[in-house]
C-alpha cells in the first residue's frame, strides 16, 4: 500500500509515471534494455532528450531565444555556475529569503562583489520583502532570488523591480504555476522536488547571456558548452531525464501548467484554511507570501510536534517532520500530491487536535 509522501525532496511522483517507468524498466521502447543501460548517444535516448526539451518548452511557453539545458550537480551547483557564467562586470545583488537563498549568496561572494539588497532573516524568513521598497545598485550583472522557499514556506508574488537580469532558483515550484519566462535571464531548478528523481537540474537561460563566462569557469559548468552539445557534453543523468519526460507528458495530459496551478491553489487553500481556523496549529508565514508548495506548521509544543509526526506516519502520512532549522511539521504538496492526500492530512489533523486538547 502506498503512503502519502509529504517529503520536501526527493518527493512524491505521479503514480501513472511510476507505473510507466516500471513497465519500461526491462525493455524501453522495444530496445530490449533499460533506459539506464543504453548509451546517451543512442537514437532512443537522444529522442528522449529531445522530447523532454520540447515538452518543457511547450509547458512553460519558453521563447525561442532561450536555451534549455539538462545539467548535473543539483541547484546547489548552480550557486557557483550562475556567477561564473553571468558575472561579466563582477557585481550582483541577492535577495535573501531563506536557507538556500543564503547559500547562493555566500557562494556568489567567492566570485565578485555580491551584496544583499534585501533580507527577511531578522524575522526568521517569515515574509518576502516588499519589492517596491528594495533598491538595487547600479551596474550589477544580475539580481538573484529564490522564487519559493522550501524550508520556510514562502514565495515571491512580485518580481524584483530592476532593469538588471533576473536570475531565480525555482527548484521547489517549477511547473506549479504559470510564469512569464521572458521576464528572466535565467531560471534553474533541481528536479527532485517537483519533476523527477534527483540527478538532473534544469537551466533555462537567455541565449544572449551565453559565452560571457569567467576564464576560470570549469568546462562542465559553462552554459555555452552545454548548449552547443545539447546537454550531452558528457554522460547525463539519463534516468532522471527520462523520468522528467514522463512527468512532462503526465502534466500535459492534465491540461498543462494552468490546470495544475488551479489544483495546487485548491490544495493549499484547504490546508491553510484548516490551520488558520484551528486552535492547535499555527503557520507563521505572512499570509500574502505563503507558498502553495510547502506548508510549515507547529503546535507550539516540541513534544506534541514529535507525537504528531509519529502518529501521522503510523497512519500512512509520511515525511511530515519539519526541517531541522525550523522544527515542527511541513507538508510539501507538490504537483504529484493528489487532493485526496491533502484531505487525508486534514482529517488526521482534526482527529489529532481533538485528542490532544
Amino acid at each position: 500500500m502506498r503512503v502519502y509522501n509529504f517529503a520536501a525532496g526527493p518527493s512524491t511522483l505521479p503514480l501513472p509515471v511510476l507505473e510507466q517507468a516500471q513497465k519500461e524498466l526491462l525493455d524501453f521502447n522495444g530496445t530490449g534494455m533499460s533506459i539506464t543501460e543504453m548509451s546517451h548517444r543512442s537514437k532512443p535516448f537522444m529522442a528522449v532528450n529531445e522530447e523532454a526539451n520540447a515538452l518543457l518548452r511547450e509547458l512553460m511557453n519558453i521563447p525561442d531565444d532561450y536555451s534549455v539545458l539538462f545539467v548535473q550537480g543539483g541547484a546547489s551547483q548552480q550557486f557557483a555556475a550562475v556567477p561564473l557564467n553571468l558575472m561579466k562586470n563582477g557585481k550582483a545583488d541577492y535577495i535573501i529569503t531563506g536557507n538556500f537563498a543564503q547559500k547562493a549568496f555566500e557562494e556568489g561572494q567567492k566570485y565578485g562583489d555580491v551584496f544583499a539588497a534585501a533580507s527577511s532573516k531578522e524575522a526568521n524568513y517569515t515574509y518576502i520583502p516588499d519589492m517596491n521598497q528594495v533598491k538595487f545598485r547600479d551596474g550589477i550583472d544580475y539580481v538573484h532570488f529564490t522564487y519559493n522557499n522550501t524550508i520556510f514556506g514562502s514565495r515571491f508574488t512580485q518580481l524584483p523591480k530592476t532593469n538588471a537580469t533576473l536570475v531565480t532558483d525555482m527548484s521547489s515550484c517549477i511547473l506549479s504555476e504559470e510564469v512569464d519566462v521572458s521576464k528572466f535571464g535565467l531560471i534553474y531548478a533541481g528536479a527532485q522536488k517537483n519533476i523527477a528523481p534527483a540527478g538532473v537540474t534544469i537551466v533555462i537561460v537567455k541565449k544572449e547571456l551565453l559565452g560571457q563566462h569567467m576564464p576560470i569557469t570549469p568546462t562542465m559548468l559553462r552554459y555555452d558548452i552545454q548548449d552547443k552539445n545539447d546537454s550531452l557534453y558528457n554522460t547525463p543523468p539519463c534516468f532522471s531525464i527520462y523520468m522528467s519526460l514522463l512527468v512532462f507528458r503526465w502534466l500535459k495530459s492534465l491540461g498543462g501548467v494552468s490546470a495544475i496551478q488551479k489544483i495546487n491553489e485548491e490544495k493549499a487553500k484547504m490546508l491553510y484554511d484548516f490551520i488558520d481556523n484551528s486552535s492547535l496549529y499555527t503557520n507563521k508565514v505572512a499570509v500574502k507570501d505563503r507558498s502553495i508548495m510547502n506548508v510549515p506548521f507547529v503546535t507550539g509544543s516540541e513534544e506534541l510536534d514529535a507525537k504528531f509526526v509519529k502518529e501521522a506516519t503510523a497512519n500512512g502520512l509520511v515525511s511530515l517532520k519539519g526541517h531541522r532549522v525550523t522544527g515542527g511539521m511541513r507538508a510539501s504538496i507538490y504537483n504529484a500530491m493528489p487532493v485526496e492526500g491533502v484531505k487525508a492530512l486534514i482529517d488526521f489533523m482534526k482527529k489529532f487536535e481533538l485528542e490532544n486538547k
